[in-house]
């Protein structure tokens, strides 16, 4: 496995290791500020991880899905980044803290409503993931060594495609509540 794939599994692990910190140090601890500066370092991983991936490119390496997954990675923690933590922080909350609410699943509209919020998302994470990967084939400039990345793009355009049929779907047939 190459020095990018492990960069990104180790920002991956880094990224939920210090959403883990920065809640612990916040209920448990009762440190908020210190808990708000662990979170607060997840953008300093994607910052990492787009150094090491440029350098590499820049460095003469020719772009493997590995790159464009660097790419996606980015996309995707920048634009879910605020809601994955939200998403750990109301159950570590209840499930740690046994506070709150218990999360609830949703149903009906409001999970098709959400299920529309996360294709937005997703359409933000695939717009900055693929200004990055334009940016590597524009400043690469050889088609030979950036084919993976042109692939890799078309690749998630269908993905982000089919993620707004289901999340439209919902619209057209509703999850039902869950039976008790």
């Amino acid at each position: 496995m190459s020095f990018i794939a492990w960069t990104i599994i180790a920002c991956e692990i880094s990224f939920w290791v210090v959403i883990l910190l920065g809640l612990i140090t916040r209920y448990l601890f009762k440190r908020e500020r210190l808990g708000f500066f662990f979170l607060a370092l997840t953008p300093v991983i994607d910052l990492l991880l787009l150094i090491v991936t440029a350098t590499d490119l820049y460095n003469g390496a020719t772009a493997t899905q590995v790159h464009a997954i660097a790419a996606i990675y980015l996309g995707v923690s920048i634009a879910f980044g605020k809601s994955m933590i939200r998403w750990a922080d109301e159950r570590f909350v209840y499930y740690i803290q046994k506070q709150g609410s218990k999360p609830v699943r949703k149903a009906g509209m409001a999970h098709a409503r959400h299920s529309m919020k996360g294709s937005l998302q997703h359409l933000l994470a695939y717009i900055i993931g693929a200004a990055f990967l334009l940016a590597m084939i524009y400043f690469i400039d050889d088609p030979s060594r950036t084919e993976a990345l042109s692939e890799t793009l078309r690749l998630w355009a269908l993905v982000l495609g089919i993620d707004f049929v289901i999340s439209i779907s919902y619209f057209i047939w509703p999850r039902p509540e869950k039976a008790k």
